[in-house]
């Protein structure tokens, strides 16, 4: 299985009276990491080999998020280089599927630290209904590569 590497930048708002990552914020750093990953780029730009659900104005099937759950395992502190957001596919459903994240410090920073662990499934949808519509065989065997054992979450009571 191999994962995917998303490089995120912090933002100084993203910080807050506790000088670290507010909760709130994490969402947002996991949606620019699955976005980067899995949304076709724009005409004109590079995008990586997963990025291919088609996420412009008009297209004919959209993605929802049914469910996100985060671990959080250290606060992240500021810092100016980007974390380095693992991401890879713990289960391809009919019209569904997981993703699954590592948020980790920056590459090259010794040693590695892992802040956090999260999962959010996505349902794919026809735009026009707003139904559930299976996930394409060309998407399946473009992801495959990409899918491991789901994230094991730890803190469970």
């Amino acid at each position: 299985m191999t994962r995917i590497h998303v490089a995120i930048p912090l933002r100084w708002s993203d910080f807050d009276a506790y000088a670290h990552v507010n909760n709130a914020e994490m969402l947002r750093l996991l949606e620019e990491a699955r976005i980067q990953a899995f949304w076709r780029p724009d005409e004109g730009h590079e995008g990586l080999e997963t990025a291919l659900l088609d996420s412009r104005p008009g297209a004919d099937t959209i993605s929802l998020i049914a469910r996100q759950e985060i671990e959080y395992l250290a606060p992240i502190p500021y810092m100016r280089q980007p974390l380095d957001i693992e991401l890879w596919i713990g289960r391809i459903g009919g019209a569904s599927l997981e993703v699954c994240y590592e948020l980790y410090s920056p590459v090259g920073v010794e040693p590695r630290a892992l802040y956090t662990r999260a999962a959010t499934t996505l349902v794919m949808v026809t735009a026009a209904t707003g139904r559930p519509t299976r996930i394409p065989d060309e998407l399946r065997a473009a992801w495959l590569p990409y899918v491991g054992a789901p994230v094991a979450f730890t803190k469970r009571g």
